[in-house]
């Protein structure tokens, strides 16, 4: 150890200029020579000893898919695949799940299912796709957005097991569980098997929030009635829909779930140790996907922004008429715990409030597990009426927007109780009444600890 500081020591204060260091330390060539030498071994050590050492993004956890291919893709031999999919369906090494299928002896993949954005995610946001044909396998792909949301009987004849491999992001408004719900029934209509390749849900598989679809108010950003954060893998909420008697008409398929290897409920995605794949344009990163539910529903009223159509989608609270440093003080004095705020001033490059000088606050969540991510904007809509009365976001809204909210929402409640006042307070009962007996009904379900 003192040979180590004796080098370093030397290096640091005379490395630079070798010959004055000679000159007055009188170091001979030979106790240069020595000096050089132990740098060298230490060189050689250290090199050695982080070569063997697990970097710090190493992969903690393998996904279904990893786990079906080590197991030789047994369960899907001989049979007549299908796969619904998208670009988030890759492995470590960002694979796609297609071309790991179409590839595997012994797996017959003779179709794709797309879901909104499409199989390989060459579709915008919201864009209505019909069948088409994939240029890499030859494989038809049929659309599950647009015209059609379920699998037909005809999409499913020269099927015998859909598999089900996307990413999601554990909030029920995003599409892709809807899209899984419908084809978990449409396989237990025509008689095929359901396969799940399970994935983390990157939010964690503790946090629950939000109260439950009402009837009547069932859409495709809330298919069922489950909480707007519900807590679970993809698998577990499979499994949830179909011993619960949730798909249409009570109908229960034949159901496998391929667990993931390594996953804990605590872990948020970056614990993994995985790559991120964006599961839409708008979830570029796994951060991403905790700041989508703290102001994805504020942002369908098009008046406030939430950040889309700036490099920081759902990531801030902004307006056109107020003042960044007022709401930052308006927020720093309710102190919400895991949550951080900086003043920002910026131009949308599209959607709400092109073009437009908009200042607000960008969201830090500091402490995901300490943090009420759903009810935060309820809390800036709550700070814009109070130092802005007469910018009401609702009466600014096209009606039209109502409903998007409320579906959203899952009620029409929380919009009605919540325009009376503009206080968070007032919902809080109604947007956490379901939380707790969702948690433990749940529990049953879980596939992990």
């Amino acid at each position: 150890m003192a040979d180590c500081v004796e080098v370093f020591t030397f290096i640091l204060f005379y490395g630079r200029d070798l010959e004055q260091a000679l000159y007055h330390k009188h170091i001979t060539s030979l106790i240069l020579y020595n000096y050089m030498m132990k740098l060298f071994l230490m060189t050689v050590f250290l090199s050695l000893l982080l070569s063997t050492a697990e970097p710090a993004s190493a992969q903690s956890v393998k996904v279904g898919l990893e786990v079906l291919e080590q197991q030789g893709f047994d369960i899907l031999k001989g049979k007549r695949v299908g796969l619904i999919t998208n670009p988030t369906g890759v492995d470590f090494q960002l694979r796609s799940s297609i071309d790991l299928l179409h590839a595997a002896q012994g797996v017959n993949l003779v179709a794709l299912f797309g879901p909104e954005h499409g199989a390989r995610g060459n579709e915008a946001a919201g864009e209505q796709v019909d069948t088409y044909t994939d240029s890499l396998t030859n494989l038809p792909v049929f659309s599950l957005y647009g015209k059609r949301l379920k699998p037909t009987p005809e999409m499913l004849a020269s099927v015998d097991v859909l598999v089900y491999d996307i990413q999601d992001i554990g909030c029920r408004s995003y599409t892709f569980i809807s899209t899984m719900g419908l084809a978990m029934e449409a396989a237990a209509e025509c008689g095929k098997e359901f396969v799940v390749l399970d994935r983390p849900n990157p939010v964690g598989g503790l946090k629950v929030e939000g109260c439950l679809v009402e009837p009547g108010m069932e859409s495709f950003v809330g298919r069922f009635p489950i909480p707007y954060l519900y807590g679970l893998t993809c698998g577990e909420l499979a499994n949830y829909l179909n011993e619960e008697g949730l798909l249409k008409n009570k109908a229960k398929c034949k159901l496998t779930i391929v667990k993931m290897d390594g996953w804990k409920r605590s872990m948020l995605f970056a614990e993994t140790g995985r790559p991120w794949v964006p599961t839409s344009p708008h979830i570029p990163r796994a951060e991403t996907a905790l700041n989508y539910p703290s102001t994805g529903i504020m942002g369908e009223l098009g008046v406030l922004s939430e950040g889309v159509g700036y490099p920081l989608p759902f990531e801030i609270l902004a307006t056109d008429w107020g003042k960044a440093v007022d709401y930052k003080k308006w927020f720093d004095s309710l102190k919400l715990p895991g949550f951080a705020f900086r003043p920002i001033y910026f131009k949308p490059y599209y959607g709400t409030g092109k073009g437009k000088k908009m200042q607000g606050l960008q969201v830090y969540i500091t402490q995901a597990e300490a943090a009420n991510l759903s009810l935060l904007q309820f809390y800036f809509m709550e700070a814009n009426h109070a130092l802005y009365p007469s910018k009401d976001p609702f009466a600014l809204a096209d009606k039209s927007r109502w409903d998007m909210f409320d579906k959203v929402c899952g009620t029409k409640k929380v919009r009605e109780l919540f325009q009376k006042r503009f206080r968070t307070a007032d919902i809080y009962a109604l947007w956490t009444k379901d939380a707790e007996d969702f948690k433990t009904k749940s529990k049953k379900y879980y596939l992990y600890p």
